[in-house]
């Protein structure tokens, strides 16, 4: 297996009890800290990115979500009447 060489730095600034629980976390684990604090946060990161990178649809309902990307826009009045109003910053009245 390669070796990364790790060159970035991150500090973070947090309160003693927080360090004091990822201390005794990455302890419970026989890790260090760095090690603990980046795994948990690299995982996180995964997960929070992984719905906004990826999604599978079946057939019917890809043929469904381009349907809809390619239907026109459905009128929305509110927002029609938001634009017919004069902008405060075209010289309109404040409201």
């Amino acid at each position: 297996m390669p070796t990364i060489t790790r060159s970035e730095k991150l500090d973070l600034r947090l309160t003693p009890a927080a360090k004091q629980l990822l201390h005794a976390a990455a302890a419970a684990e026989r890790r260090s800290v760095s090690e603990f604090v980046l795994d948990s946060a690299l995982s996180r990161a995964e997960e929070t990115l992984a719905d906004r990178r990826f999604f599978g649809l079946d057939a019917e309902r890809w043929a469904a979500f381009l349907a809809a990307l390619d239907a026109p826009p459905r009128p929305l009045q509110r927002l029609e009447r938001l634009f017919a109003e004069p902008s405060l910053f075209e010289g309109g009245k404040a409201p």
